[in-house]
């Protein structure tokens, strides 16, 4: 089958930096190894963490935190054997940045990133055609983290990012993905251009998001399939397109004709979702 448009047819919130530790103690400096961590806050984020296998170097619990989710953090912990500091709320507030932190905060090691292979092993284990979602220049955090929860809950098998020019896996996207980041692999690729190349030789079709192209109406997401979403101010870049098999347009009735790129992702994921669930069987 040629990979062109009828075979497919056929078948603003700034950026923010990445936070080292501030205002730790000697002492606690000296519990992380001297490393000047991440940091994970909020109740649910928190247990996803605690629940996963993911490093965790010490948890701050608020003094006086509520008994239920002072006692679920602490179970997590303990069975992890993961150092637990009860602390003021001052204390939280200044390691989450003025967050919402909900009386809890862990210090993490650098989130790590996926092969190409994990994700291909995640659609075999479900024994599914995969499902990728290639992101091209996403500057903002908040935006990763949301494509990442959407992700999780649509049945995505992985989240392609560049190396440069682009938001990586920072605390910001794990608050925002409110645990997902612990379940989607996360790919971080040096050349997008060729990283589809290689998709395809694998048998993946990549399309783009443009507003000239098809609509995900007509989208056949039976096939192994991976679609780029562009930078949140110029969309998927020209030397992209010209190694995809073709371009998909969300359907606007409005005056706007541009969607934020977190939720031009989650309408896709989920007309996707809805495509593979009509034709299940």
């Amino acid at each position: 089958m040629a990979r062109n448009n009828q075979g497919f047819q056929e078948n603003r919130r700034k950026r923010q930096p990445r936070k080292s530790a501030p205002e730790l103690t000697a002492e606690d400096l000296a519990e992380l190894d001297g490393q000047a961590p991440d940091f994970i806050y909020g109740f649910h984020a928190v247990m996803e963490v605690l629940e996963s296998d993911h490093d965790v170097n010490k948890v701050f619990l608020q003094t006086g935190l509520n008994e239920k989710n002072a006692q679920a953090i602490l179970k997590a912990a303990n069975k992890r054997n993961i150092l637990v500091s009860n602390v003021p709320k001052e204390k939280l507030d200044t390691l989450s940045d003025g967050g919402n932190h909900q009386g809890v905060v862990i210090a993490v090691a650098a989130y790590k990133y996926a092969e190409l292979d994990d994700i291909f092993a995640k659609a075999e284990e479900a024994q599914e055609d995969p499902i990728i979602m290639i992101l091209d220049g996403i500057e903002d955090p908040h935006n990763l983290g949301s494509i990442l929860r959407t992700a999780d809950a649509a049945g995505v098998h992985g989240v392609i990012i560049q190396n440069r020019r682009a938001v990586g896996l920072t605390q910001v996207v794990a608050k925002t993905s409110t645990g997902a980041i612990e379940h989607v692999p996360v790919v971080r690729v040096t050349n997008i251009s060729n990283t589809i190349e290689t998709l395809k030789e694998r048998g993946v079709w990549v399309f783009g998001t443009d507003m000239k192209g098809q609509s995900m109406w007509q989208m056949d997401a039976t096939l192994p399939i991976a679609v780029v979403i562009g930078n949140e101010g110029k969309g998927v870049s020209p030397g992209v397109k010209k190694h995809l098999d073709g371009m998909i347009t969300i359907p606007m009735r409005g005056h706007v004709q541009s969607l934020n790129a977190s939720v031009a992702a989650g309408l896709l994921m989920y007309q996707i979702y809805q495509n593979r669930m009509t034709n299940k069987g």
